[in-house]
């Protein structure tokens, strides 16, 4: 085979495997489906097909369920705080907290993780989500009450759609991803922000504080000459 053509095969190849899996983890699904993608080309494009769901769901409700009806709930406003363990998730939910308090009428704090994560064989990311949101909404009970639910599908679209159903009256999530990851998966922020019917308050991450500035040692005077 010519080699301009073998290269020509090689790049069509890898490039249809990436544009295929990086569709299919933009809709929710495990990043690790590149790697797979990548390998089969465009062998893989019927069996992301196949798999790829088309609506984000609830993977695993919290010991009280999901939150009644408004009318079945405290006076006050339903909000949803987006988080997945990082700084800038606890930093929006301490401010979710701050602002709101316990005037809220339903706080839900709620973790999306990936389709593939609610399956029998890869439930490893649900089963480390639950423990995570149990421990937050324990911290939190003297403060106020606090319900937790973990979402399948695309972080942006799982929460919209929850914040729909649930009739909630804030979004509120942190900053994050500017480099790769936002390229790849999209920022969480910047799809609410656009595509919410819900408004969202979008949470900057905490200023980190700046290096104290070290005193520079004095020079001791030079002895005497004799």
């Amino acid at each position: 085979m010519d080699p301009t053509v073998a290269v020509v095969f090689v790049a069509v190849w890898v490039a249809v495997g990436l544009i295929t899996g990086g569709w299919m983890v933009r809709r929710g699904h495990d990043p690790r489906w590149l790697l797979i993608a990548v390998a089969l080309g465009p062998i893989f494009v019927p069996v992301a097909l196949e798999r790829v769901e088309r609506r984000p769901r609830l993977a695993g409700a919290g010991p009280d369920g999901i939150p009644a009806p408004r009318g079945q709930t405290p006076g006050g406003p339903r909000v949803l705080v987006g988080t997945d363990g990082s700084p800038e998730a606890e930093q929006a939910l301490r401010t979710a907290v701050g602002l709101l308090g316990a005037h809220c009428g339903v706080l839900v704090l709620a973790e999306v993780v990936s389709y593939d994560a609610t399956e029998a064989d890869t439930r490893a990311a649900l089963e480390a989500a639950r423990p995570r949101l149990a421990t937050t909404a324990t911290e939190l009970a003297d403060e106020i009450p606090l319900r937790f639910e973990v979402l399948a599908g695309p972080p942006g679209p799982a929460l919209r759609r929850f914040a729909e159903d649930q009739d909630m009256d804030l979004v509120v999530v942190g900053r994050r991803g500017r480099g790769l990851s936002a390229r790849l998966l999209g920022s969480v922020s910047a799809d609410l922000v656009q595509h919410s019917p819900v408004p969202v308050l979008v949470v900057e991450p905490a200023a980190r504080p700046a290096p104290s500035d070290t005193p520079r040692r004095q020079r001791s005077a030079p002895p005497p000459a004799r």
